[in-house]
This record gives structure tokens, C-alpha cells and sequence, in this order.
């Protein structure tokens, strides 16, 4: 629409001009405090004062007042929590969240990155400037234009976002301030440039003075510029927080010339790291440039996935992804210096565990990328393996456990390496031989899960690529790491006590994974010989937890495995209950076997039972008579009778004529 004043003179149309702005407090609809989606909620609008008052005072003074004058002004709008990230929620609200609906993401760095969750977002705010109005009386009305540009000056089209849902735009430009000197702005767009053109790329700020009259706004011209690179000239990315940028002075075509600019400093403190002085008039000629008098600041915030800074550390280009980190960058970039491999791989260990696990996915990568690459060496395996179990140990960390999805998630779609299981079966065996080096075995053992997690998904694709070839290989390799692993746990040195410990604790969790590349029934007279290798009167509670997490495993739902693990497992709680030892564990120990016993869906079970009660029922009466009647070793007596004994004290033992004890009702 075209507007003209009485004179008929045209105006200039396409202006942003600030009106007002509508805020509400939404805090306890976040918390979940407010549950009312049929509830109407009002929010207040309050338009600009006068021409010299900023949007952002406006929105100050709204959040800050009690109550807003709206006279009867604002918007009505229904609000809801949805809980759930955005798939789930466009599942289960499809009449309220479709594709078409504008999904803001945070600003700031996400808490969890998933594997293939590539981002790479620049936030840049319009701070403020302070614009000489020279000879003139009043102040002119600046407008911003933001664009995108590459060293050569070419302008990538669409890479600037004004807001969620918005149409990318190749040039942003700013509101403008009538006659305002000292314009505050705090306009905020996303920029999201393809990784690969980060390093080549620079933000251009164009100023111009507008006109109300649309004959005089065509004659003006871009009247300065400023910009930013988003590399700085000694290699770190532009930080986080407020720049305050030069803002040069040539001829329009200059200007529009990257290669006129682009060796200037763009920054007050570039300008003074390069020798220059800030103040004075020595420092105003720069080339065929001018430094303005003019003040001018951006913000920015970098939230990506590839593109990140840590503290003061470096950030540098690897291919077409931006790392943090020296000591991480040295083995992402491992190919390009072979000779540093080793100590990379050292230092990787050293870096702070918040860089590793933003970046999982690239080291892992670099991890399985330098064991198969180098397949006919062992030179870097045990590096390798060793960087594997910190990564695994960081993730198992209380701080980061959040990101064990993207661990999982990582083996299951993202992992490829075929020919891995082989080298770190090897290599966990070698540490299991040489047991005397306790501490890198001790945080092997903690982080077996994972690790055989890597083994099972490596044989799977190996199969699938080469139709089970080399399986004869893969059962040997299993057998020599359990002989190696009983052995271990046979020797009564207290040098190992502490690995042997672990080793009970975390051998079960292997077995859901192991039995898929591996017979079941093999397996389980591998653990068999494992708990029977544990030397008599020796980790005694941690053995029996081991089983106890055993009989939750998927080996004991199946009855040709139950066949061979419970006679082991009914003859360890029969030695140790009749020594009272550790009873509470040995009580849950038998009693899980007999939930699962009890179900419908792991196979006949009645001989089992059989078994139990001829091996373990009179070593229970015995065990409960000098225990007394609340134990919980009577609820599993009724059970193994087939009885219901819901009041345990109700009963008593009395002996017949053997000397063998039954229960009789009070």
C-alpha cells in the first residue's frame, strides 16, 4: 500500500518502523503449574511512547510494571505444555503440532547432541550505534543491512533467519529510529552458513540514511560499512559476547568491494593488536578507507554442533567441520601428521571431558577410522582401546550421563567398523594376562558393557558383509579371553582383588549382547567356570550379586541354559547358606530364581524346582530355625512348598521323626 500526504507527495514504503510490543510471563505454564488449555489468557499491548523510545525499553518497562494501560488492547491466546520432544509430539498432537508449524530451537548449546544432529547456527544481535550527525541540526534515521559474504565477495542468498518459521533472507535490515543519534536496536537473526564456507565468510554491515519522502530515499547511498569475519586473522572463531566493530568510510563502490576492506582490522581491539591507536586523528586513514567517528556493536552466539570455542583455546578447519581444542583437533585431524598419532591419542585422554562428548560422534570416528586403517599393524591398538574406555568412562560419569542415548544411538546407526573385534578382544585379553597392571584393567572391566557392545555390533556387520566367514576365529578369540578372565579370578593374590571385582560386577551386563553372536548354552558354561574360578571364602557378596544379575539375564529365561547355570547356582547358595554367609543376598539370589521359575514364558521349569528343593530345602528349614520365624527365608520355604505365607509369624517349625522340619499352622 502507498501512502501520501497531503501535498500528494509519495512516501517511501518498506520501512520498519517499531510500533509496540505484547509480553507475558509464561513461567508457570513452563513449570507445569498451569494445565488449562481451554483457559484464555490476555496479553497486553503497549505501543511506543514517542518516536525516540526503543522497542527493548519498551519490553523492559512491561516486564517490570504490575500492570500495563493497554486500553483495551492485545491479544488472546490459548497456551499448552506439550511433554516430549518434537517427533513424539507431532505423533501424539497431530491436530495441534504439524510439519507446517515453526519450531524454535534454543539458543544456546543443546544439552544432548545425537549422532547426525548437525547444527551450525550463528546468533548475531543489532546492539547499538552512535551515528555523527555532522553539520546537520537533527539526527538521521540509519537503517541496518545485514548480508553473508565470502572473501571473494560474493554474497551467499538465504542464510539469514529473522525468526523461527520465517523464509531465509540474503540481507536483513533493521528497524529504523526517526531522527535517534544513538540508536538501540537489539534485533537478534540467525545465521546458518554451510560448515564448509565458515572460514571463507564475513558479516557485512551496511548504513544508510532513509527518508520518509520516497524521491529523496532513492537518492541515498550506502553512507559506511562494518564487518566481521567469522575466523579471525590468527586462526580463533569470533567469540561469544559484544563487538564493537570499526565502521569505515570510502567511496559507495569501495564499499561494495570486499577486497577494499577485508585486510582491515574489523574490530576496536584488532585495530590495537595490529599497533594502531584507537584515539586521535593518526589512525583515521586505512588504505583507500576512512575510520568513521561512528560506534557500532553486534553480539554473537555460535550454537553448533561443528562450530564451537573453549575459553581461550584454538579453533581450526578440519575438512569442512570447526573443532575445539588443540589436543582434540591433533587426533581429528590424525591423518594430516601420522608421526603425532601416538602422542594424539595420549593426549586425547587429557581434554576436557565436556569437548569429547560434544564432538562423540567425529571421535569415535577418528578412533575406529585409525584402528582400520592401520588393520595389518597392533601399533595403535592398544591406544586405541585405551581412548576407547576413557570415552566410555566420561559417559558412565554422573555429569555426562545424559549422553549415553548418544552412545547407544552411535553404535546402532552410526558405527561401521567390521574388523574392530577383533583387535579389542585382543587387546582386553592382553590387559586380563597382564593383570599386575591394575588400574587401565580396573577402568577396562567398569566399562566392559560398551566395549562388548563395540565387539557384538562389529561381528554382526562383519556377517552380514561377509556371510559369517571367520566365525571359528571369533568363538576361539571369546574362549581365550574367558580362559584368561578365570584365570584371573582363580588367583588369590590381593594385587588383583580389586580388578576381580569389577570383573563380577560387570561380566553380566555383556551377556544380552554376547548371546547374539554367541551360542547361549556355550555362554553359559563360560560363566559357569567363571563364578566357579572365584576362590573359596574370597568375594563372597560380590560373587552372589553376579549371580543374582545373571538370573536377570536373557541366559537364564532360556531352559537349555537354566539347565546348566542352576545346578552351579543352587550348590553356591547351599555352601553359603549353610555357613550363614551373606544371607540377605543369598535370600534375593534364591528368591529371583524363583520368580522366574514361576513364569509362564521361560520354558518347563518343573524339574528345576525339583532340583532346587532336593539341593537346597532342608539347608533353608535349618537355615530359618536359627535365623527365627520373621525371616524372609520362610516366605521362599512356602513358595518352594507351593503354599501362600502371606504372615510368617503365624508359623512354627516342628521337627519330625528324622529330625527334618515342616511348617504347621498356628
Amino acid at each position: 500500500m502507498e501512502l501520501r500526504d497531503n501535498n500528494t507527495r509519495k512516501l517511501t514504503s518498506g520501512l520498519r518502523r517499531p510500533f509496540g510490543v505484547a509480553v507475558m510471563d509464561v513461567t508457570d505454564i513452563i513449570n507445569g503449574k498451569v494445565d488449562d488449555e481451554d483457559k484464555q489468557h490476555f496479553i497486553p499491548f503497549q505501543s511506543v511512547a514517542g518516536e525516540n523510545d526503543f522497542l527493548q525499553t519498551v519490553i523492559n518497562k512491561v516486564i517490570a510494571a504490575k500492570e500495563v494501560n493497554h486500553k483495551g488492547q492485545g491479544l488472546w491466546v490459548t497456551l499448552k505444555l506439550l511433554p516430549g520432544d518434537i517427533h513424539q509430539i507431532r505423533k501424539e498432537f497431530p491436530h495441534l503440532v504439524d510439519r507446517s508449524t515453526a519450531v524454535a530451537r534454543k539458543m544456546g548449546f543443546p544439552e544432548i547432541i545425537m549422532p547426525g544432529d548437525v547444527r551450525n547456527d550463528i546468533y548475531v544481535t543489532l546492539v547499538q550505534g552512535d551515528f555523527d550527525k555532522g553539520s546537520k541540526t537533527t539526527a538521521k534515521n540509519v537503517e541496518v543491512t545485514v548480508s553473508v559474504y565470502d572473501e571473494d565477495g560474493k554474497r551467499l542468498e538465504n542464510v539469514i533467519f529473522p525468526g523461527a518459521g520465517d523464509e531465509a533472507l540474503s540481507e536483513y535490515k533493521s528497524v529504523i529510529y526517526y531522527q535517534v543519534k544513538q540508536p538501540r536496536w537489539f534485533e537478534t537473526m540467525k545465521v546458518a552458513i554451510p560448515i564448509e564456507d565458515v572460514n571463507r565468510s564475513h558479516l557485512r554491515f551496511t548504513f544508510r540514511h532513509r527518508s520518509s519522502q520516497d524521491s529523496k530515499d532513492k537518492s541515498e547511498k550506502i553512507f559506511a560499512l562494518a564487518f566481521v569475519k567469522l575466523m579471525r586473522y590468527d586462526g580463533t572463531t569470533l567469540r561469544d559476547g559484544e563487538h564493537d566493530l570499526i565502521v569505515y568510510k570510502a567511496e559507495v563502490k569501495k564499499l561494495e568491494d570486499s577486497s577494499t576492506y577485508l585486510s582491515l582490522p574489523s574490530t576496536k581491539i584488532e585495530l590495537e593488536e595490529k599497533g594502531h591507536s584507537t584515539a586521535g586523528k593518526s589512525m583515521q586513514n586505512l588504505g583507500s578507507c576512512t575510520i568513521s567517528k561512528d560506534s557500532f556493536q553486534i553480539s554473537t552466539l555460535v550454537c553448533s554442533t561443528k562450530l564451537t570455542q573453549n575459553g581461550e583455546e584454538y579453533v581450526q578447519i578440519l575438512g569442512n567441520r570447526l573443532y575445539s581444542t588443540l589436543d582434540l583437533l591433533g587426533l581429528l585431524k590424525w591423518r594430516s601428521n601420522t608421526s603425532l598419532l601416538q602422542q594424539n591419542l595420549r593426549q586425547l585422554m587429557k581434554v576436557d571431558g565436556g569437548e569429547v562428548v560434544k564432538f562423540l560422534q567425529d571421535t569415535l570416528d577418528a578412533l575406529f577410522n585409525i584402528m582400520m586403517e592401520n588393520s595389518e599393524s597392533e601399533t595403535f591398538d592398544t591406544l586405541v582401546f585405551d581412548a576407547l574406555v576413557f570415552i566410555i568412562g566420561l559417559i558412565a560419569d554422573r555429569k555426562f550421563q545424559h549422553f549415553n542415548p548418544v552412545l547407544e544411538t552411535y553404535i546402532k546407526k552410526h558405527f561401521s567398523a567390521t574388523l574392530a573385534y577383533t583387535k579389542l578382544t585382543k587387546v582386553l585379553r592382553t590387559y586380563v594376562d597382564n593383570a599386575g597392571v591394575t588400574e587401565q584393567l580396573f577402568k577396562a572391566m567398569k566399562s566392559l558393557e560398551y566395549i562388548f557392545k563395540f565387539i557384538v555390533r562389529s561381528r554382526i556387520l562383519f556377517n552380514q558383509l561377509y556371510e559369517n566367514k571367520g566365525e571359528a576365529d571369533f568363538r576361539e578369540s571369546l574362549l581365550h579371553l574367558f580362559k584368561s578372565i578365570n584365570e584371573m579370578m582363580s588367583s588369590v593374590s590381593d594385587q588383583t582383588v580389586i580388578v576381580k571385582g569389577a570383573a563380577l560386577k560387570y561380566l553380566p551386563t555383556i551377556v544380552n549382547d554376547v548371546k547374539l553372536v554367541f551360542d547361549p548354552k556355550e555362554l553359559s558354561k563360560l560363566f559357569t567356570d567363571f563364578i566357579l574360578n572365584v576362590p573359596v571364602g574370597r568375594l563372597t557378596i560380590q560373587k552372589l550379586y553376579c549371580l543374582i544379575e545373571i538370573v536377570h539375564s536373557d541366559l537364564f529365561t532360556q531352559h537349555d541354559c537354566r539347565e546348566i547355570l542352576l545346578p552351579m547356582m543352587t550348590d553356591q547358595l547351599k555352601y553359603h547358606l549353610e555357613r550363614q554367609e551373606d544371607l540377605e543376598a543369598c535370600c534375593q539370589l534364591l528368591s529371583n530364581i524363583l520368580e522366574v521359575l514361576y513364569r509362564k514364558d521361560v520354558g518347563p521349569t518343573q524339574r528345576h524346582v525339583q532340583i532346587i528343593m532336593e539341593k537346597l530345602l532342608r539347608t533353608v528349614n535349618r537355615t530359618v530355625i536359627s535365623m527365627g520365624r520373621d525371616s524372609e527365608l520362610i516366605v521362599i520355604k512356602f513358595r518352594l512348598a507351593g503354599m501362600e505365607c502371606p504372615y510368617p509369624s503365624l508359623m512354627y517349625f516342628v521337627e519330625d521323626g528324622e529330625g527334618d522340619p515342616y511348617f504347621r499352622k498356628l
